[in-house]
């Protein structure tokens, strides 16, 4: 299993890049998955379900199951979040995961850039930025970029520049 990362800035378009990329990714026989950090309180349940009811009423994990998916909810209570690595070992194997969000981590990211976000680079600060996707030129960039137009190329820099899930820092462990 390989990682890399898609960082930037809110607004720039990651989680819609990802959504263009998966198509593209699975045309080349490869299975995806994708990991996302939220900064804000989510949850994928909701009153009235049952499982709902069940982590209401204590309960540290509920597994949905269904012919067609399940999910797993664990619920961290007063637990501290836990690392990417931790996260990255709960999927099962396949040949890419795309980690999109924990920008500070030390793992290989394509740094996604719009010019209307308004905010400074990612890459000139951080050593594992191995290339920016932009819908501008970058002159002074240090590391390659491509459009953000360009699918295809992005997708050959993910599958060039992803590292093996071994190079994650160790799950409890963060560098």
């Amino acid at each position: 299993m390989r990682i890399i990362g898609l960082a930037g800035w809110s607004g720039a378009g990651k989680t819609t890049l990802i959504a263009k990329l998966i198509p593209g990714i699975l045309a080349r026989g490869l299975k995806v998955s994708t990991l996302k950090h939220a900064h804000h309180a989510f949850d994928v349940d909701r009153p009235g379900k049952d499982s709902y009811e069940h982590r209401m009423a204590g309960a540290t994990e509920v597994l949905v199951a269904s012919q067609k998916r399940f999910a797993l909810m664990h619920e961290l209570r007063d637990e501290p979040e836990p690392p990417l690595a931790a996260l990255l070992a709960k999927l099962a194997p396949v040949d890419l995961v795309i980690i999109e969000g924990w920008k500070r981590e030390p793992h290989p990211k394509l740094e996604v850039f719009r010019a209307s976000v308004a905010k400074p680079l990612i890459h000139p600060d951080d050593p594992h930025v191995v290339a920016i996707a932009s819908d501008v030129p970058l002159p002074g960039a240090t590391v390659p970029r491509v459009s953000l137009d360009d699918t295809p190329a992005i997708i050959d820099i993910l599958l060039a520049r992803a590292a093996p899930l071994a190079a994650a820092p160790p799950p409890g462990e963060s560098r």
